[in-house]
């Protein structure tokens, strides 16, 4: 495996935005496969979905990035990963080091501790904070933020 794929990555990855083009290239240059955890999976599922909530897709839209998912994860694109005990721990501590001056989300921490624990050095999302999360943890971030 490569590199973690957050979820801000993966939306613009299987839903059309204004960062799919740079998720794309950067999927296509660095080849995978990727891990997606099981509150990964969640998190882009839920993603997605409140992108038609919200009406910024379509339902076929939505419909065709839960495909295109299922499809990369049979093809070997990505392989999950479980979201283990440590991972948490780690979240923990990076909550009690980062979070008062940076104010990150729990779920953004615990996608950059589930970097950190599958051992991963470089992190590609297209949130600012959690960026200056994962910098702060020690992880390479790929792709320019705004």
């Amino acid at each position: 495996m490569t590199a973690y794929l957050e979820t801000s990555f993966l939306v613009s990855l299987y839903t059309l935005d204004s960062n799919s083009a740079s998720a794309v290239a950067a999927v296509q240059s660095s080849g995978g496969p990727f891990p997606l955890t099981s509150f990964g999976e969640l998190e882009l599922i839920n993603a997605i979905e409140l992108r038609q909530f919200r009406r910024e897709i379509t339902s076929a839209q939505a419909k065709l990035g839960r495909v295109d998912l299922s499809r990369d994860l049979r093809a070997g694109l990505f392989q999950r990963a479980p979201t283990t005990p440590a991972v948490y721990k780690e979240a923990l501590r990076l909550a009690h080091s980062h979070t008062a001056r940076l104010g990150v989300r729990s779920l953004d921490i615990l996608h950059v501790a589930s970097a950190l624990e599958l051992g991963f050095t470089a992190f590609y999302t297209f949130d600012k904070r959690q960026g200056q999360l994962a910098r702060a943890a020690g992880l390479t971030l790929p792709l320019r933020l705004p």
